[in-house]
Parts: structure tokens; sequence; C-alpha cells
């Protein structure tokens, strides 16, 4: 191989690296089957979530993982190999490709990282499962002031009792 080529795909691994580094999750996807159309449809939905997609080689893939310290990703990457990268919320990668994979009947995830962990296909559909972040924050926010909404109803009516 030529030094360009060579140092052609240092970069893509190492910009592949960053893209890993800087992901709060990665889903790895089969896309085969997929219409352009329906492809595009899915590229549109994340990327309005700030979810990054794009088909990289399965070398490519697996040195960047590899340099980014994970390496059980050997029986994952085979056949046509897409990524979502999710910089903003963990759990939108994989519910919007769920999501796309349940409409078109097409697709497979291949499995994933979220938060640093390594996520098996399964694992990876477990996570498209959960709410997204700002509902589970609205049914935190609901949980911590329930009892304070108890108790100042509790108050009212000892109050109006006493008047």
């Amino acid at each position: 191989m030529s030094e360009k080529i060579i140092a052609k795909k240092a970069d893509e691994v190492a910009s592949v690296k960053s893209k890993i580094a800087s992901a709060k999750s990665i889903i790895i996807l089969d896309y085969r089957g997929v219409s352009v159309f329906e492809d595009t449809q899915m590229r549109v939905a994340l990327r309005k979530e700030n979810i990054e997609y794009k088909v990289i080689k399965n070398n490519i893939m697996l040195r960047a993982l590899k340099q980014a310290g994970y390496k059980d990703f050997d029986g994952v990457l085979q056949g046509p190999t897409a990524v979502a990268f999710g910089y903003d919320d963990a759990v939108m990668p994989a519910k919007i490709l769920a999501e796309s994979i349940k409409k078109y009947n097409k697709m497979k995830i291949k499995g994933g990282i979220a938060e640093g962990k390594v996520l098996s296909a399964e694992e990876a559909i477990a996570l498209s499962k959960m709410p997204a972040k700002p509902t589970l924050v609205a049914q935190l926010l609901g949980l911590l002031t329930s009892p304070m909404r108890g108790l100042a109803v509790a108050v009212s009516e000892i109050a109006k009792k006493k008047v």
C-alpha cells in the first residue's frame, strides 16, 4: 500500500476515534434493504436530534474502537455497517433507529456503546425502549414534588377547617 493510502486510513481512524470519544452513545446497524427514500427520512430524524449517521468501513470502525479501548466488536462488525453517534442524548439514537426498523421492517441493530458501556444488540434494543431524557427528568421532578404537593393540600385543608 502506498504511504498516501496508509495516511488517509490513519486519518479516517483518528476521525472516527474522536467521534467515539465525544459521543454519549453509539448504535451500530446493519442497514441492508433500506431504500434511498427511507434512508433519507431516517437521516432527517437523526439530524434533528444532533445524531450523526455514517456508513463506515468495518476495518476502520474496528481499529478506531480498539484505539478507544473497546475490544469486543469483532463479531459485530460483519457485513454492511452504519453507525449512529448520539452527542446529546444517549437514548435517542437507539430510539430513532428502532422506530425506523419497526416502520420499514428492514435493518437490524447489531450492538453499540452507551455512556462507555458496550451493548449487545438486545441491550441496544432495550435502550431504545427507555423514555428520552426530558421525559425522565419530568418524571423525576414529579416524584420529587409529589410529597410537597400532598403536604400543601393537607395544610390547606386544615386551615379551611379552622376558619
